[in-house]
């Protein structure tokens, strides 16, 4: 048995040239279909890439400054200081160290407001005014209550007092 001699047809030559014609060519076709799509696709990873690491710089930013803003409502959500005004001192002629005494002591009274968040002050606040009454204040062998006219609760809590004579 031997293989047919094809190599004196010139039909199955052109057949098989043709074949491996339009295989050599749909392969580079394939080629270049297949690189231009794959360059397509690493510009597109590349660009996605830049956009989740700028997207993820934005996170942290915004993450900052949350936390920043977190922190500065914390403090200010916090009594920081407390002010004591005596109204009406020149009515019953208190010199300025007296009426400074005054103050100081009522502040003393009423310093564990400071570091305590607004809502819980604003809840005692009767308790705060009552802390400030009932207590009589001696100057100058002279005994005085104090009464509040003005409380104002915020980061400072504020309080006006006037003082009168005690029975």
């Amino acid at each position: 048995m031997r293989v047919p001699p094809y190599h004196k047809k010139p039909g199955w030559q052109r057949f098989f040239a043709g074949i491996m014609c339009g295989a050599v060519i749909s392969w580079c076709v394939f080629l270049f279909t297949y690189g231009t799509f794959q360059e397509k696709q690493v510009i597109m990873i590349r660009e996605q890439k830049e956009r989740i690491t700028d997207l993820n710089k934005q996170i942290d930013i915004y993450r900052e400054d949350l936390h920043k803003l977190n922190e500065d409502n914390k403090r200010k959500l916090l009594i920081q200081s407390v002010d004591v005004k005596l109204v009406n001192a020149k009515q019953y002629k208190l010199s300025q160290p007296d009426q400074m005494n005054v103050e100081e002591n009522i502040k003393d009274n009423i310093s564990d407001v400071i570091t305590k968040d607004i809502e819980s002050v604003y809840r005692t606040r009767e308790l705060l005014k009552r802390t400030i009454e009932n207590k009589v204040y001696t100057i100058n062998d002279k005994t005085y209550k104090a009464k509040v006219t003005e409380l104002t609760i915020y980061t400072r809590l504020s309080v006006e007092i006037k003082i009168s004579f005690s029975e």
